[in-house]
Parts: C-alpha cells; structure tokens; sequence
C-alpha cells in the first residue's frame, strides 16, 4: 500500500525524485499534515456523491485525501513542471482527472458539463496560491457555475476579511462581493508549520455556502457594486462624501442626500457600518439618478 504523500518524509522524496524547484511566483507551498487535510476535507463536506474541483494540486497532497472519499476530483494545475509528479504519485487513484490549464482562463462551467454530468453536488476544495485568491473566488461566484460549497486555505487575513460582518473593521467592498453569492465563515486556521516551504502568513479555511439566489434584491448588480467600491474608497470619510467624490459629482450631492434619507441611512455614518440590505437599498434608489455615469 502506498505511503500517503502528505508527510515530510513522502514530500521530501517526492521533491528530491523530480528534482523539483518552488518558484515564488506560483505561491507553492505544500501541505505535509494528514490531520490537517483531513479536518479539510471533512469540513468541506466531501461525500461518495461529490464532484470536488481542486486548483492548484502541487503534487497531489490535497488531491489524494479528496480522491478517498468524492466520486470524482478534477484539479487545475498551472505549472507544466507537476504533471508528471502528479501522473505518479495519484496512479492508485482513477478517480482523478489533472487539467493543465490556468483556472483563470479556463472554462470551468463546460468542464462541470462533461465531467460531472452524473454527480450529485459539485465542491471547490483547494489550497489556493496568495496572490490569486481574490480573482479565483470571484471568477467561481460571479460566473453563478453549479457549485453548492467552496472550501479553500488562504491567507487567514483575508479569509477574516471576507468573513467580516458589517461594524467590525475587517468588513469592506470585498466582504459584501462574497456574501452577495454566498454565507461565509472560517473553518479552521491552520498553523504555518504544516507546509514546505513555510509561508511567512498564517492561513485559514474559508468556507463558503452559496446561496440559491444573490442575498439582496437588486435593479442593477454592477452599479450595486460600484455603490459599493464607492462607499469605501476611503474609509476615514462619511458614506455621504465618499458617494459624491467617488459616485456622483458636486451637482448629485441633493440626490445621494435624498436616497439616503428614503433609505433611512444617517449620511455621517461610514460604509463599515452599512448591512447589506441598506447598501442594496441606496443602490436602488440612486439607480435611475446615477447609473449612466458612474
């Protein structure tokens, strides 16, 4: 029976057969604790039914525990130099399918398409790369694609970030972009010990639930967004002048005033402190004023 490859011992052979260099700007580091991804997999959700897309497999850690217990594992890798990692150490698994492509560019819908056609439920768990967390969790919201969870280890900082709740000084424009799509919370922070190499940030598992509809109402989602952005280009300002410096011009401030008012929503109050619902609220009601222009 093969040896699990999440362990330093198994990794650093690995490393060492393929000569294997991380390179920086791939933001690779490999998880080495099987209790960690165990406590990942089992938060996520994963089940005998599920349809788990990774990205970002490394060589294979992550991969192997998900490839237990789904029915199936599509992974993205961008990195040309891990395919023939990958190839050896998930050949016991033929549940496994590694699409070489850059999740970014990729089509993700058609592939849950062909796929996934008899799966249950399709789950995101990954590891993902810092410096793409961001784009990547947009790109799978905003594309509404059939996914019913996303399970992902990022960077603790902005998994709190995502997670915040209005009133607390992590909650910003990228809190309300998340939870529009989906409920938030963190799972499990995870120590910096458990990968190789160690980053120099402590992480955290996001988990996100995502909604079968967006969590508000509204007229126009973009402009609900630039509403938003708006509200919080700089933090230390009023919603008001924040919304007539960034939103509207000098001649709107009567109009930001009146939606704010109809939307019962001081003007001196700051965008952290906005919910969701009154953010949607002022959307609306500036929608028709605003939106060609904004």
């Amino acid at each position: 029976m093969t040896k699990d490859i999440a362990t330093p011992i198994r990794t650093k052979a690995i490393l060492e057969k393929y000569k294997f260099k991380f390179k920086k700007s791939l933001g690779q580091n490999f998880l080495i604790d099987l209790n960690i991804l165990d406590k990942i997999v089992t938060s996520a959700g994963v089940t005998e039914s599920t349809g788990a897309i990774e990205i970002g497999p490394g060589i294979g850690a992550l991969t192997e525990q998900l490839a237990k217990r789904a029915k199936k594992v599509v992974a993205y890798e961008i990195d040309q130099r891990l395919l023939p990692v990958l190839k050896d150490t998930l050949s016991p698994y033929d549940n496994v399918k590694i699409i070489h492509s850059d999740v970014l560019k990729a089509d993700v819908r058609k592939m849950i398409e062909e796929e996934f056609a008899d799966i249950d439920e399709v789950r995101v768990v990954a590891n993902l790369p810092y410096y793409v967390t961001t784009p990547i969790l947009m790109k799978l919201l905003e594309e509404k694609l059939p996914i019913k969870a996303i399970s992902v280890m990022i960077q603790k900082e902005v998994a709190e970030r995502i997670a915040a709740k209005p009133g607390t000084k992590d909650y910003g424009s990228l809190s309300i972009a998340v939870q529009y799509y989906a409920q938030a919370e963190t799972a499990l922070n995870v120590p910096q010990t458990v990968f190789i190499p160690q980053p120099n940030v402590d992480s955290a598992v996001l988990r996100l639930t995502l909604r079968d509809k967006p969590a508000v109402d509204l007229i126009d989602e973009a402009f609900f967004f630039k509403v938003i952005r708006a509200s919080f280009a700089q933090r230390r300002k009023t919603l008001f002048n924040n919304l007539v410096n960034n939103l509207g011009t000098k001649e709107d401030k009567e109009t930001i005033e009146q939606a704010l008012q109809e939307a019962n929503v001081d003007p001196k109050r700051r965008g952290e402190t906005l919910s969701m619902e009154e953010f949607a609220s002022i959307s609306n009601l500036l929608h028709s004023s605003l939106s060609d222009r904004a």
